[in-house]
């Protein structure tokens, strides 16, 4: 069985219910469950929250919520890993035989449903790895970050490389931010997908990790120009 497992609690500091929060009509976390519907890859598709709104939001939209979390595993300084591990312990104990789990975040407006299936295919084509999610490339050569002080002056964190060229340097990736495909196992028995994994690579104009307001207006104006570039009819890539 091929499980969706969508993380959403209800204490949301930076951004104040975040998750359920009204996003171009709809609530923020409908976008995720619909990528999972669209992509048409599992088997069931659960929400992992705290929080009874966000749990009735879920089911109008579709999404199950076979149990709710527990308040120790919903507090600031939780991680990922253990809410999924949790989740598929719920989801056994249910009587469901998982396969392949997919994590993914609610506030994830940009994700597209061919994502989901490119990096599954990743994960089992990929010899030895254990986890699958998608990278985008920094925009700057992280050889070259400066150090900012209380004064404003500046300094390289990499002083070998403050005259080499940026397109002499290995480029660098980071977590979009979006979603973690795992083997059932592999979730059960390793806390580091990072290190375990093998990345999708996207374009970085379809990331927005959605953690501050600025996050979220700068979101806004990202969804609202591919929906202008859909109208149009014309393609991104």
């Amino acid at each position: 069985m091929k499980l969706a497992i969508i993380p959403a609690r209800g204490g949301s500091k930076r951004v104040p219910r975040k998750n359920i929060k009204g996003f171009h009509g709809r609530p923020m976390i409908s976008y995720a469950i619909g990528a999972a519907q669209s992509s048409q890859l599992f088997d069931r598709i659960i929400v992992s929250t705290d929080d009874q709104e966000i749990a009735d939001v879920a089911r109008a939209y579709d999404a199950e919520v076979p149990f709710m979390r527990p308040s120790e595993l919903a507090d600031d300084h939780t991680a990922t890993v253990p809410v999924i591990r949790h989740a598929i312990s719920a989801c056994e104990g249910l009587g469901w035989p998982l396969e392949h789990v997919c994590c993914i975040y609610p506030a994830v407006p940009l994700l597209r449903s061919e994502d989901l299936l490119a990096a599954l295919d990743l994960l089992l084509s990929a010899a030895g790895a254990q986890f699958s999610f998608p990278v985008a490339e920094f925009p700057s050569a992280i050889q070259r970050a400066l150090r900012l002080d209380a004064s404003g002056a500046t300094s390289p964190f990499y002083p070998e490389h403050e005259l080499t060229r940026s397109q002499d340097l290995e480029p660098a990736f980071h977590d979009a931010g979006q979603f973690y495909w795992g083997r059932c196992k592999a979730w059960k028995e390793n806390p580091r997908i990072h290190n375990s994994g093998v990345g999708l690579v996207i374009p970085s104009w379809r990331v927005v990790d959605i953690d501050t307001e600025e996050d979220w207006r700068r979101a806004q104006i990202i969804y609202q120009m591919l929906l202008s570039v859909e109208e149009s009819g014309d393609e991104l890539i």
